[in-house]
């Protein structure tokens, strides 16, 4: 009996030793994670430049940038042009041609003009450097003359070019300039600088100083004439009357006469 426990306890302690080692060597293994799901994430937007609604140009910042035409755009901000150009270039599908003098262009005019404009007349200006149309340096090749402006057209606003291989000229009747560079372009609204202001009839004919006036030659001095051979005014006489008054007293003188020697015979 003795031995038969002895032999159970052994058996046990094998079994026990069996399963030391079989758990040493085999690790428990973690329980298999959900692999987890990977979320896509959208790609980083770039930054783009959002398209500029049609007509947002601004023509006096273009022109701030290129310098040189401070004048140009203290008049378009006086004379309200400016926010006529913004709804022009907004509204308009046919685009915008704007010639631009240059401060240099400015103070070649006499000095004070631009002072003595009305404001009428300022806005006048303006316009009449404004095309309500775009034009490229190549379609002026076909243009009629003369160009309508936005300050009219007719003989006192006259505006006519002439294109020619290298350059594009410029007339009003009192100016004469040439396109000098393209400032701007974008297909809807060109500016072109000139080097001096378009002066358009309407205002600026009527303003010339009128010519000097031509001196007369000094009259020669009428010689004055004798006292004595200027002949008072008499009213005219009767020739006939007076002949007979003659006759009558002649005849009486004779016959006095024959008279008194008539007296001296008796």
């Amino acid at each position: 009996m003795k031995q038969q426990h002895s032999l159970s306890s052994f058996l046990f302690f094998l079994l026990f030793l069996h399963c030391a080692n079989t758990f040493a060597q085999s690790p428990a293994a973690a329980p298999a994670q959900t692999p987890a799901a990977v979320v896509a994430q959208p790609p980083a937007t770039t930054p783009t430049q959002a398209a500029q609604p049609h007509g947002i140009t601004n023509v006096t910042k273009i022109l701030e940038k290129a310098g040189h035409f401070a004048i140009f755009i203290r008049l378009l901000r006086s004379t309200q042009e400016e926010s006529h150009l913004f709804s022009a270039l907004n509204d308009s599908s046919s685009g915008v041609t704007i010639f631009a003098p240059t401060d240099s262009a400015f103070s070649e005019l006499k000095s004070g003009t631009l002072n003595t404009l009305s404001d009428g007349d300022k806005s006048e200006l303006v316009k009449f450097h404004v095309v309500p149309t775009f034009l490229s340096t190549s379609q002026f090749q076909t243009v009629s003359n003369p160009l309508g402006t936005w300050a009219g057209t007719g003989s006192r606003l006259p505006l006519n070019v002439t294109s020619y291989p290298n350059s594009v000229n410029i007339t009003t009747g009192l100016t004469n300039t040439s396109l000098s560079g393209t400032v701007y372009t974008d297909n809807q609204l060109a500016i072109y600088k000139i080097e001096k202001v378009l002066l358009p009839k309407d205002i600026f004919a009527s303003k010339a100083p009128a010519p000097a006036p031509v001196a007369l030659a000094p009259e020669k001095p009428t010689k004055a004439v004798p006292a004595a051979t200027v002949e008072s005014p008499v009213a005219p006489v009767d020739i006939s009357s007076a002949l007979m008054f003659a006759h009558i007293m002649l005849w009486d003188q004779l016959a006095w006469l024959l008279l008194q020697c008539l007296l001296c015979n008796v």
